[in-house]
């Protein structure tokens, strides 16, 4: 009888049946199709061919036009419709390649709506994106930044992983733009131009084990008013909706307790100080009117991370006495999770932030019960340090800033929760 009930505890649940392939989420314009609505761009030029020279690709340049970015004249699109089946070629279920009635081969996977590559995973793995979202001035892109830099250096190698950006021009972008300033010069990025907008940052969290998906962690540099300007969220409220994660990020600053008291220490005036500076809930109802309003009885079940950001700064805010965030609070102590994400250290910083937001801004943390069936708390500082002027002294310490992602991971069944041993 014992070995009978062993058997029945010992069980292993059942490997989950996998799909003949998976919907595509293009990383570019977010839109969601299935595999055999990809198109191909031609691997070659014909001068004397109008359907194989080089011209102007209407649907990407109106998509690169919406970045301020500049378009010149590319090979042609193929519509895998007007190539006979034995010209295709397919892995996994998954149409990657044609050859064309000049007998070339294009393995140039486009999205039907954009017109940009697809990553070469598109359709054989689900495609999983997490996003990155927030107000203006709660330091988007030096979180994000922070973020890349310790994916890459720290947390790939604990899950026995590599973080990797789509492509060289984008690995370029970053290290000049993001990386170098930060953590090799020591100074604050600029405040994002809403009429400078740059194409979405995409990197790759791809794992060793080839049987693992890779996550897509994607990144949009527009101005945070974005967040709540109707214009703005239309270019990117697709990235959303069809994300798998989200990183929704909140400045302390937001909070009209805590500005209150921050006001005292960094000394600036009610009005200069507020004003730079929109609520929490206001993104919140941003979210619902672009598409939370439309998902069923009106909640998201995506997996959402509601992140303090610059939680080194409550040091000088929070008091020994203080009812909020005692000085010895775990917000203030670098975890390391690797190869799991260690639930103790997890729930303790989760109630620690949930109860943390319900004392200093209980609309938002209603709206969010509210609007989101699926969240957890967190607390992080990019730099580990406030900077002074712009500028940062001495070597940069992140805390905690993977954490989020962590539990994304987790969430997503990449990994395992478990105490620590």
């Amino acid at each position: 009888m014992l070995d009978f009930f062993k058997k029945i505890f010992d069980k292993k649940p059942p490997i989950k049946e996998r799909p003949p392939y998976y919907s595509i989420v293009c990383p570019h314009c977010f839109s969601k199709f299935e595999p055999e609505e990809v198109v191909f761009r031609a691997s070659h030029v014909k001068e004397h061919d109008d359907d194989f020279m080089l011209q102007e690709d209407r649907k990407l340049a109106d998509w690169r036009r919406k970045f301020n970015l500049s378009q010149v004249d590319m090979e042609a699109i193929i519509d895998p419709l007007t190539i006979p089946e034995e010209n295709k070629t397919y892995i996994q279920n998954v149409l990657v390649a044609i050859t064309d009635r000049y007998g070339e081969e294009t393995r140039r996977r486009l999205c039907p709506n954009c017109h940009n590559e697809l990553p070469i995973s598109a359709g054989k793995v689900p495609s999983n994106i997490i996003s990155i979202v927030g107000a203006s001035q709660v330091g988007k892109s030096v979180y994000m930044t922070s973020l890349i830099h310790t994916l890459q250096n720290t947390t790939a190698s604990n899950f026995n992983a590599a973080c990797m950006p789509l492509s060289a021009e984008i690995s370029r972008k970053f290290r000049q733009n993001y990386h170098e300033p930060i953590f090799e010069r020591g100074s604050m990025l600029q405040s994002t131009n809403p009429n400078e907008q740059q194409e979405p940052f995409i990197f790759q969290f791809v794992f060793k084990d080839e049987r693992e998906a890779p996550l897509t962690l994607v990144f949009f540099d527009v101005a945070g008013e974005g967040m709540v300007e109707r214009d703005y969220l239309d270019i990117y409220a697709a990235h959303v909706k069809n994300s798998s994660g989200i990183l929704f990020l909140v400045d302390p600053l937001q909070i009209r307790s805590i500005r209150d008291k921050a006001r005292i220490h960094i000394g600036e005036g009610e009005g200069e100080f507020a004003n730079r500076y929109d609520e929490p809930r206001e993104v919140v109802i941003s979210l619902f009117e672009n598409f939370i309003a439309h998902q069923h009885n009106s909640k998201t079940d995506i997996p959402t991370a509601i992140v303090l950001t610059k939680s080194d700064m409550l040091t000088h805010l929070m008091e020994e006495d203080s009812e909020y965030i005692k000085p010895n609070s775990n917000v203030f102590r670098n975890v390391v999770h690797k190869g799991f994400l260690n639930r103790t250290e997890f729930e303790n910083i989760n109630g620690e932030i949930s109860r943390f937001i319900e004392k200093v801004d209980r609309p938002f943390k209603d709206a969010v019960d509210v609007y989101f069936k699926n969240t957890a708390y967190f607390a992080v500082s990019a730099l580990g340090a406030n900077p002074v002027k712009s500028q940062l002294a001495g070597v940069i310490n992140p805390i905690r800033v993977d954490e989020p992602f962590i539990w994304l991971l987790y969430q997503l069944d990449y990994v395992a929760r478990r105490d620590a041993t």
